[in-house]
């Protein structure tokens, strides 16, 4: 079984799969500190409640834009799973597309990933949007190129920065407001329409820019933990696909078997 690991500015995900299908999956804080040691630990209690052992796991591959991370990461595969990790974009795991942007080797691991995976699964131009520590728009084009895309700050970091910088303001969560009224009543009101369709509008304000600039029908797939939360709530979104990062890993992998 492959294990596949995406580690995020936020969270680092686990999760095992047999060919392409996710059996199980497990999320952790991101700490570039953490030991293998440790993740061992953490990882061999979770497999035996899901009725599987470290041994059922022959490969590992990791997505990461925490560089810190990665070399636990290594030692984890290394010690107790046997096995060398496959690292996305480096040797056999080659991304295998074109990244047509000025600075490909600045493109981070886990948009690349998404696009690969976006461009299997769907068909024609897509933009991918991933909302995660920060909030990523992706352009592939219907060849599976990536073209590039939009950097934006993530909802949660959005509103940690307003708590943090007004000191009467208190911590709300992110959360759809009972009503579609933009006039709020109560400051914990005022906030989350600021934030929620705030966020609706910048989405939507950005998505009809980059059709607009493509001047082709475009799909808009949505991935990540808030993406069923704005589904609700905006029309632009043609399909959810909360897994896409662990399905382009699942690919990759595939790939790397074929080019041994």
């Amino acid at each position: 079984m492959l294990l596949a690991i995406d580690a995020g500015n936020t969270n680092v995900v686990f999760a095992l799969l047999d060919g392409r299908e996710i059996k199980t999956r497990w999320r952790i804080a991101t700490d570039p500190r953490r030991t293998a040691d440790e993740y061992a630990v953490w990882l061999n209690q979770l497999l035996m409640l899901e009725g599987y052992a470290m041994a059922d796991v022959d490969a590992v591959i990791v997505a990461t834009v925490v560089p810190r991370a990665l070399h636990n990461l290594q030692v984890l595969a290394d010690k107790y799973f046997k096995t060398t990790a496959l690292v996305a974009g480096q040797g056999l795991v080659d991304w295998g597309i074109e990244l047509d942007v000025a600075e490909p080797a600045s493109v981070g691991a886990d948009r690349v990933v998404n696009a690969i995976a976006a461009h299997h699964l769907y068909e024609g131009d897509l933009i991918v949007i991933d909302f995660g520590t920060a909030t990523t728009f992706d352009v592939v084009d219907y060849r599976g190129a990536y073209k590039g895309g939009i950097i934006a700050p993530g909802i949660n970091l959005s509103l940690d920065a307003l708590v943090a910088a007004a000191a009467k303001l208190p911590r709300i969560a992110i959360a759809p407001p009972e009503n579609r009224s933009v006039i709020g009543r109560t400051t914990a009101d005022a906030m989350l329409i600021g934030v929620f369709w705030g966020y609706v509008a910048m989405m939507e304000g950005l998505v009809a820019r980059m059709r607009a600039e493509l001047g082709r029908p475009t799909k808009v797939i949505s991935t990540g933990g808030l993406a069923v939360l704005f589904n609700d709530n905006s029309d632009i979104f043609d399909a959810i696909a909360p897994d896409l990062t662990i399905q382009g890993l699942a690919l990759l992998y595939e790939r790397s078997l074929q080019t041994e």
